[in-house]
């Protein structure tokens, strides 16, 4: 029945998503609306970990928030008006007008129109380099923010060890991603498209320095605050403890940050959905209203159940994913690379931190550190 609770209305959602499909196009529609429902679950896993890492900071208010806001962000959001936007500012159309363009696409599938004008799936392709680089660049930092920090626990120990050591120098991350973004603006990239490449990764740097740092800076300072109340000192960690679950300005910056990195999740799925349907509405219902409810109803779960306590390395398998994905992205803007084999890597990685994980709690005999799971919803 837990379950039940938790999937329900995913499960819901996801019957009256294929209804709609139906409705709208016939059966077409609905299977390609079911393929790419299971296309997003399929590349998202390492998502719903990291969505629960930072939604397991966050008070039982923006828990909701992120459920409910987040959701409509998500779907209507990322998956509708982020395609029309590129559309709206790459041909100068109105809203209008670009929506007219995706619903009625040339014939045969061409990319072209008969008077030569692009399709919206060209328009939308053509401009993967940027969305691309500003979402790898994002993930990279996610990534390097992670793996060059120090912590108790490592999963690759023979290479995480000496990553924390280097890690010590506090810039290393914005020089390490710097140096990749050149060499994919400079070697990658078309030559056309450089410029834009190097412009869209530096703004996805900024983008996770100022969402990130903002608020780690009010946690820290919420910490300060419950750490006086309860005459405890400082943990000086930079994020809440168990004690003190993120609220007001911390919670607002945190429920940024995961839209933000949402968004940056779901550059690749948008993208290869293009390989299926050009479709506004299949790809809203498919990818958003299913795709993104089970991401959610997923990262609600591992919050609940406390696996991410009971399953040590899962937050390790997760970012080590993310750092995949984002040279997959890097690697994108000058080849094609199927989404399979994106989200096949994100998937194996994780799957071989859970089985570590279990590993490592049979070694234990069970006795593995735990903290109590976080109510949500």
């Amino acid at each position: 029945m837990h379950i039940v609770r938790i999937f329900g209305l995913s499960i819901a959602v996801s019957i009256a998503a294929l209804v709609a499909a139906l409705l709208y196009s016939g059966p077409t529609a609905l299977v390609l609306t079911l393929i790419l429902g299971i296309l997003e679950v399929s590349l998202s896993f390492d998502n719903a970990v990291i969505n629960a890492t930072v939604l397991q900071r966050m008070n039982e208010f923006w828990q909701k928030m992120f459920l409910t806001v987040g959701i409509v962000i998500a779907v209507f959001g990322m998956r509708l008006v982020f395609p029309l936007a590129i559309v709206w500012i790459a041909s100068g159309m109105n809203p209008v007008q670009a929506l007219d363009l995706a619903l009625n696409p040339p014939a045969n599938d061409a990319s072209h129109f008969p008077d030569g004008s692009p399709s919206y799936e060209t328009m939308i392709t053509d401009a993967h380099p940027q969305i691309a680089a500003f979402g790898g660049m994002f993930l990279l930092m996610l990534f390097l923010g992670f793996i060059l920090a120090d912590k108790e626990i490592t999963w690759l120990s023979w290479i995480e060890r000496p990553l924390i050591r280097i890690g010590k120098l506090d810039s290393l991350p914005v020089v390490i991603a710097s140096i990749l973004l050149v060499i994919t603006a400079t070697v990658i990239a078309p030559d056309d498209k450089s410029g834009t490449v190097m412009i869209a990764g530096v703004l996805g740097m900024v983008t996770y320095i100022l969402v990130n740092g903002l608020g780690e800076m009010f946690n820290i300072e919420e910490e300060d605050v419950v750490d006086e109340l309860v005459g405890e000192e400082s943990t000086g960690r930079s994020g809440p403890s168990n004690l003190a679950k993120a609220s007001g300005k911390a919670a607002f910056f945190l429920f940024l940050y995961l839209e933000v990195l949402d968004a940056s999740f779901s550059f690749d799925g948008v993208i290869g959905a293009f390989a299926i349907t050009a479709d506004p509405i299949i790809i809203a219902l498919g990818l958003g209203l299913i795709g993104a409810m089970f991401v959610r109803s997923l990262t609600v779960y591992l919050v609940r159940q406390g696996t991410l306590s009971e399953y040590v390395y899962l937050e390790h398998g997760a970012h080590w994913a993310i750092g995949a994905l984002a040279l997959i992205l890097f690697y994108s803007i000058g080849t094609h690379v199927n989404e399979l084999i994106t989200g096949g890597v994100g998937v194996a990685l994780i799957g071989l931190a859970l089985i570590s994980s279990i590993i490592r709690r049979n070694r234990s005999g069970g006795d593995v550190e735990e903290t109590e799971p976080t109510p949500v919803g």
